[in-house]
């Protein structure tokens, strides 16, 4: 599958096309075709026959498929053509509005995968076109936050503090990918949202359930994540309860201990659990045999006690097993 051309051997793409069966209608079986590729080819063969599939194929999810090959070689060259069609990619009808958009998104992934800070201006442009398809616009936000550089931050900020942002899923996206970048800049803007959204948050206890989960990634122990991790306890939604305890348990609060106690006896059961749990972790055995031996707790916490000393004490005993059967 090779020509020689003005004394260069080239690869010949008509005959590689054949090969991978490119006009079946059947996209898994090119796709398996495609893959094979890899037997046959050095990497600098394969990056330039990606390339080619790339700009060359128009069927979105024969070219998902490309996408997804490539993202293992990670060649320079192929970045600007992912780049191109996240950003201009259109469906060439309406039955293909969905697998182009699918496309897109496996190019934000694709992209982030690079680590590359000069892609940062292309995800904020699609993040910050509210006409924008939210399918794109959520893997963008996700690909800054992998990309993990801090230019990303203040942008970020913005989408969350924008009031005529309509998607809160987008603002949610946003404010994993701050987790995710672990910038503490982020701190401050995330509490003041905090802070200035009280009478709003009943509606959206999944994004503060995200914002309390960004917190805790960035661990930073200061007084105002403090009383937001105070504040979050008490919240309505469980869940927002539920990720409370985890950023206390893995912070530095000398209090963590303690306000995550007041939890066992928290009227959701899920909630008692994860505190249990999130109390094991950080004291060991001895808050199970408190929970079991007073009254003041709840069956319900009593059971999943003795669930997690049953649980213990296996593992002891396939620890101390382990040692016995090294030993001789």
């Amino acid at each position: 599958m090779y020509l020689y051309v003005e004394g260069e051997i080239v690869l010949n793409f008509s005959e590689i096309l054949e090969k991978c069966n490119i006009e079946s209608k059947d996209t898994q079986e090119v796709l398996r075709n495609i893959t094979r590729l890899e037997e046959f080819y050095q990497e600098e063969e394969l990056e330039e026959i990606y390339n080619y599939l790339l700009t060359n194929v128009t069927n979105p999810d024969l070219l998902t498929g490309v996408v997804k090959c490539s993202d293992s070689h990670r060649a320079n060259s192929t970045l600007t053509i992912l780049i191109d069609m996240l950003l201009q990619k259109k469906p060439a009808n309406e039955d293909e509005e969905d697998a182009v958009i699918n496309l897109r998104v496996i190019c934000a992934k694709a992209i982030s995968n690079y680590k590359d800070t000069s892609t940062l201006s292309s995800l904020l442009y699609c993040l910050n076109n509210k006409n924008e398809n939210y399918k794109v616009r959520l893997a963008c936000a996700d690909a800054l936050g992998r990309i993990g550089d801090r230019f990303a931050v203040a942008p970020l900020i913005n989408v969350l503090n924008d009031e005529d942002e309509k998607s809160v899923y987008v603002k949610e996206s946003a404010t994993f990918a701050l987790g995710l970048i672990g910038d503490d800049s982020a701190v401050d803007p995330l509490v003041a949202i905090m802070e200035a959204k009280q009478g709003l948050w009943d509606k959206f206890s999944f994004l503060k359930e995200k914002i309390v989960e960004a917190l805790g990634k960035l661990n930073i122990n200061n007084n105002k994540v403090l009383k937001v991790f105070k504040s979050s306890l008490m919240d309505s939604s469980p869940m927002v309860r539920i990720n409370t305890i985890e950023a206390l348990m893995n912070s530095e609060y000398e209090e963590a201990s303690e306000l995550i106690r007041t939890a066992l006896k928290d009227e959701n059961e899920e909630v008692q659990k994860n505190a249990l749990i999130a109390l094991y972790n950080m004291e060991g055995r001895d808050v199970l045999d408190e929970v079991i031996s007073l009254p003041s707790y709840s069956n319900f916490l009593k059971s999943e006690a003795k669930s997690l000393i049953e649980e213990y004490e296996d593992l002891e005993e396939e620890e101390e097993e382990g040692d016995d059967d090294d030993d001789k």
